[in-house]
């Protein structure tokens, strides 16, 4: 018997599936850890712009917003505010369509 014939057939995925499969909401955050102590202010500005900027382009990419023209600030505030994050600056909001052009 073929090696072939044994695997099991895989699960359908968004793109395979015969209907289209639903996203809930985004999930509950992880549990939150300490930062490493003794770093300079600048990193942890930085880092949670960064974590911000993370759950608000997969957000965005949950809700349909798959290309950077179509996140403006006001859809990314408005987001924002759907899952529960202080509202963005603009700098932050630039960092969200940066993640979403250079995640393609």
């Amino acid at each position: 018997m073929p090696a072939a014939a044994l695997k099991p057939k895989p699960l359908p995925t968004q793109s395979t599936a015969k209907r289209s499969v639903q996203l809930d909401l985004p999930y509950v955050p992880v549990e939150k850890r300490p930062l490493p102590p003794g770093r300079p202010r600048d990193w942890y500005v930085t880092h949670n712009r960064r974590l911000k900027a993370m759950r608000l382009a997969i957000a965005l990419l949950d809700s349909g917003v798959y290309v950077p023209n179509q996140a403006r600030n006001e859809t990314i505030r408005s987001t924002a505010e759907l899952i529960g994050v202080h509202p963005p600056s603009d700098t932050t909001c630039h960092m969200v369509r940066a993640l979403m052009r250079y995640a393609r």
